[in-house]
């Protein structure tokens, strides 16, 4: 009975047998190297305060701060800056996490967080 058990189990012929091939790579491999370009493509997520010409302010968040400062300053891209020339980043916070980059522009946006920019931000 054992030897009809070790011919089954090398046979890919035989159904039910599951053969493991010699060039089958350890998956051990495969996770590393998932889990080594995880650490090395991150995301960062920005919170920034921009100032314009006027004096106007505005408080965002974003994952490529440099395209959406182009974006603001560029009338036809974006709403809220509109009405603003020359936008440029007066503060900026950097996150791994977009949750917890959404919470703090949405605290930044609190009178609390007002106060917090007034008393901390050159500029403001």
């Amino acid at each position: 009975m054992e030897q009809l058990v070790a011919r089954r189990a090398h046979n890919p012929k035989v159904a039910g047998s599951s053969p493991v091939p010699a060039t089958k790579k350890p998956q051990t491999l495969v996770w590393g190297f998932f889990i080594l370009n995880i650490f090395f493509i991150m995301k960062m997520y920005f919170v920034y305060v921009l100032k314009s010409k006027e004096g106007f302010h505005y408080t965002g968040m974003s994952e490529d701060l440099e395209k959406r400062v182009k974006e603001h300053n560029n009338k036809s891209l974006s709403f809220w800056t509109k009405r603003g020339t020359d936008w440029k980043v007066i503060f900026q916070e950097d996150y791994e996490l977009k949750s917890e980059a959404l919470k703090r522009e949405k605290w930044l946006k609190t009178g609390v967080g007002r106060e917090f920019l007034e008393k901390n931000v050159n500029d403001y």
